[in-house]
């Protein structure tokens, strides 16, 4: 995979720890991103929580979401869709440990979560034979191995999170399929079947199924509290004049199920597409990056009510900082800090192009 790379110079391993506890969110010392340099080359990269410090791992296809492993310094970041590896990382060292292979007529959607212990992964994948949708789940006790498979009955997850009572997956389902042979070319718009899964991560018991108000609305990311508020993104795949969809879903910790409604003029901005969302563990505050509309969307996940929608570029990933606010990247090489009220301030600018998500 290569040696670790600086961009604008190489930086020593740290020996700090992944976080120091603080209030109810550990207080994160550093972030990892899939990101691109400026002549196109594809890397896993990290960056410490104020900017003074980066690195990039070179590896040889575009990356996306990631994960960290309960209980073990290690970071897993995945090839974005239709991408065939995901990269295990020392988190501390921050070197490479192994990369996983897809297997032979199976591809995987940039996404992955651990259960409580770190020993078992699950990741969304496509099997390519019949484009049906799965979570395929490695024990990463034993090198991650291919432990089974779960199938969804239906095309397209993307994002996953374990809910709360840490028996339940949570499977943002797009509906969109896809085959590495025709790259990122969506080939099913207008028999699509979206839906927010809920999973027995033990069993591969579908419980709930909640589709979108529209059968266009691929739905792909999403976020969940400690309370069990969940946050979905959906990207709306029909004629570019239809606006009015509704992006965001919302699930209760009693189980309702409902759609959130923007402010007209906002919705009207976000060009039908949102991208990474992260919810605070310390107050109603939920973050939801909009790269074609420029801007991110801080509002209350109880009420519903938009907080701030400052502008920001190109806006890519977003996790939250353990103070009561988030760090934001750009697909411009930008990374912010954006408090709970929704001031951002710049902490670093990187000559590289930051992919949708950070971990």
């Amino acid at each position: 995979m290569g040696a670790m790379l600086g961009v604008g110079g190489l930086f020593a391993a740290s020996q700090t720890p992944l976080w120091t506890l603080e209030s109810k969110s550990p207080q994160r010392n550093w972030y990892f991103s899939a990101a691109d340099a400026e002549d196109g080359s594809h890397h896993l990269a990290g960056i410490r929580h104020d900017g003074s410090e980066h690195f990039l791992l070179p590896v040889p296809e575009r990356c996306h979401g990631g994960c960290l492993r309960p209980h073990h310094p290690q970071a897993v970041l995945f090839a974005r869709r239709p991408g065939r590896y995901f990269h295990v990382l020392d988190a501390r060292q921050h070197t490479p440990l192994a990369t996983i292979n897809a297997g032979e007529g199976y591809h995987f959607y940039g996404h992955g979560v651990f259960e409580p212990s770190g020993r078992l992964l699950y990741v969304t994948a496509n099997r390519l034979s019949d484009g049906m949708g799965l979570v395929r789940i490695y024990n990463a006790d034993d090198g991650y191995t291919h432990h089974k498979d779960f199938l969804l009955n239906g095309i397209g997850p993307h994002e996953l999170v374990l809910m709360p009572d840490n028996e339940t997956l949570a499977i943002a389902l797009g509906g969109i399929k896809t085959h590495p042979d025709s790259g990122r070319v969506k080939l099913n718009l207008n028999d699509m079947a979206p839906a927010l899964l809920l999973m027995n991560r033990h069993s591969g018991e579908i419980t709930a199924r909640h589709p979108p108000s529209h059968h266009q609305l691929s739905c792909r990311h999403l976020d969940v509290t400690a309370d069990g508020y969940l946050v979905a993104g959906y990207q709306f795949q029909g004629p570019a004049w239809e606006t009015k969809h509704p992006l965001l879903g919302r699930l209760t910790p009693q189980g309702d199920f409902e759609e959130i409604t923007l402010p007209t003029q906002l919705q009207s901005t976000l060009r039908q597409y949102t991208a990474s969302i992260a919810m605070s563990q310390d107050h109603p505050r939920t973050l939801v990056t909009a790269p074609r509309g420029g801007c991110v969307i801080l509002l209350d996940h109880i009420s519903g009510e938009v907080i701030a929608s400052p502008s920001l570029k190109d806006a890519a990933g977003t996790r939250c900082d353990g103070q009561g606010g988030f760090i934001v990247s750009s697909g411009n090489g930008h990374v912010y800090r954006l408090s709970k009220h929704g001031e951002l301030d710049e902490i670093a600018k990187l000559p590289v192009r930051w992919d949708n998500h950070l971990v």
